[in-house]
């Protein structure tokens, strides 16, 4: 930039003054620009933040954890070969395992009657089990005597008991069977139920796709299977090829239950009803018919693989000796398991053994608890169903035994039937009650009687009951 010439001559104060005096003049010549002016803004004092105090679960139960260790339990139970093996295999898993070194020792007692007789011989003894697997309906029994420990505070602990989840795991069914009112006088140890064996390949040559699912498919398809051994020249087969007759007391509650039936009227038992009747006349009907028999020479899983009866009758503990049977013969024998058929009604008798916890002190039942916990844990119990073949008794644990349901299907078409699964009695009684219903049935197929009198029967029956339930 050039300054004018004129300018040339001014000396230097006169050139600060005139570009002082030029740059005053630019300035106010510009343009005016507004300086925006933030607004005031008057805020609210900040609310303190929220704080969330969550609640430390506290244990009812009133035992501290550091008491638990080394207590020591006895278990007492009814079993013997591989279910006694098995157990005492877990428990030593559990003693080797557990945080609280509790210690479980177990004493054998042969069976369940046994079982009984001693437990009830200890009931005022000081040195009687913690822990007793027995029947829900000796439970109810000693609890009417000196009575057992209530489960339900330990379910439902915050602490050491199960969670909903947990709880919701097991099948209605078992869960209810220990159940009285409010109180909880067990936890399910196994259970089991009675089913039809029923040979598949061999009814679809005798002309039958399907299982029978009613009184009168079932009868149809046994007097087939019978005929077809009349129908050769040997005469000393004739009575076989329908239903084996079996009398246990859980078969003959199977077939009331299948006509709408069973043991109980109101409060009581009723075994003289209209729909027992008719059930009883049916499998009484079917043995006259020759459409069923009895055998004494030979057991009932070697005739049903042997092709001498179209239909047998066992428990689900059963399936695998009878999976073996047909593996040890040439047969390419299809078989499965149906419910009992009666009024089309899908209906199994539910029943098995159960952890009872006897009175202790605080510290032992809770050690007693916490081992049973541990015993229906999902993974111990897919060790037990793998084993022994019982229902599983928690749902998880079926993604655990997916190797053991493939291998055997006649199980996981049991396990299907478990929604439509009634329990026992739920009666101190019925430990006796029980051997009358069998009695009653075994009497019907080993006297001769015509079909008219299976009401006389019932009827006695009935009056035995009377007689125990005094």
């Amino acid at each position: 930039y050039s300054l004018p010439s004129r300018w040339c001559c001014l000396d230097k104060k006169k050139f600060i003054l005139h570009l002082s005096s030029f740059i005053f003049l630019l300035s106010a010549c510009a343009p005016v620009v507004e300086t925006a002016t933030s607004p005031t803004v008057t805020r609210e004092a900040d609310a303190p933040p929220t704080v969330t105090v969550t609640p430390v679960p506290v244990s009812k139960l009133g035992v501290e954890a550091e008491s638990l260790r080394g207590v020591v339990i006895m278990a007492w139970h009814p079993w013997f070969g591989m279910e006694a093996s098995l157990f005492e295999t877990q428990v030593a898993d559990f003693n080797a395992t557990n945080e609280w070194d509790i210690t479980v020792l177990t004493a054998g007692q042969s069976n369940y009657a046994e079982l009984f007789n001693n437990v009830t011989a200890s009931l005022a003894a000081p040195d009687k089990p913690q822990l007793v697997i027995g029947l829900p309906e000796q439970a109810l029994y000693w609890d009417e005597r000196t009575g057992v420990v209530d489960l339900t505070p330990y379910v439902s602990d915050p602490i050491w008991g199960m969670s909903q989840t947990d709880v919701a795991d097991f099948a209605p069914v078992f869960w209810e069977q220990d159940q009285l009112g409010d109180k909880r006088l067990g936890m399910p140890a196994q259970r089991t139920t009675r089913l039809m064996f029923y040979n598949q390949t061999w009814a679809s040559e005798l002309g039958f796709n399907a299982p029978p699912t009613t009184a009168d498919e079932f009868q149809k398809q046994a007097c087939a299977a019978n005929a077809s051994f009349r129908a050769n020249d040997d005469l000393t087969d004739d009575a076989l090829g329908g239903w084996l007759v079996d009398t246990d007391s859980m078969t003959a509650m199977s077939w009331m239950l299948a006509f709408g039936g069973g043991p109980l009227e109101g409060e009581g038992y009723r075994f003289l009803a209209p729909n027992n009747i008719e059930a009883f006349r049916f499998a009484k009907s079917l043995f006259e018919e020759g459409c069923a028999f009895q055998l004494t020479e030979t057991s009932a899983t070697d005739a049903f693989a042997t092709r001498r009866a179209l239909f047998v009758t066992g428990g689900l503990e059963e399936l695998a000796a009878q999976s073996r049977a047909f593996l040890t013969l040439p047969s390419a024998d299809e078989w499965t398991v149906i419910p009992f058929p009666g009024d089309g009604t899908e209906t199994m008798a539910v029943y098995g053994s159960s952890f009872i916890v006897m009175p202790s002190t605080d510290v032992q039942q809770l050690a007693t608890w916490l081992f049973v916990r541990w015993m229906l844990s999902t993974e111990t119990q897919a060790r037990w169903v793998s084993t022994m073949g019982m229902f599983p008794l928690r749902t998880s644990t079926l993604n655990l035994v997916a190797d053991y349901a493939s291998a055997h299907p006649q199980w996981v078409e049991a396990v299907k039937l478990l929604p439509h699964g009634q329990g026992t009695p739920r009666l101190a009684s019925w430990r006796q009650i029980r051997l009358v219903l069998g009695d009653g049935f075994d009497f019907m197929f080993r006297v001769n009687m015509p079909v008219g009198q299976v009401a006389t029967i019932l009827a006695q029956m009935d009056t035995a009951v009377q007689d125990l339930t005094k």
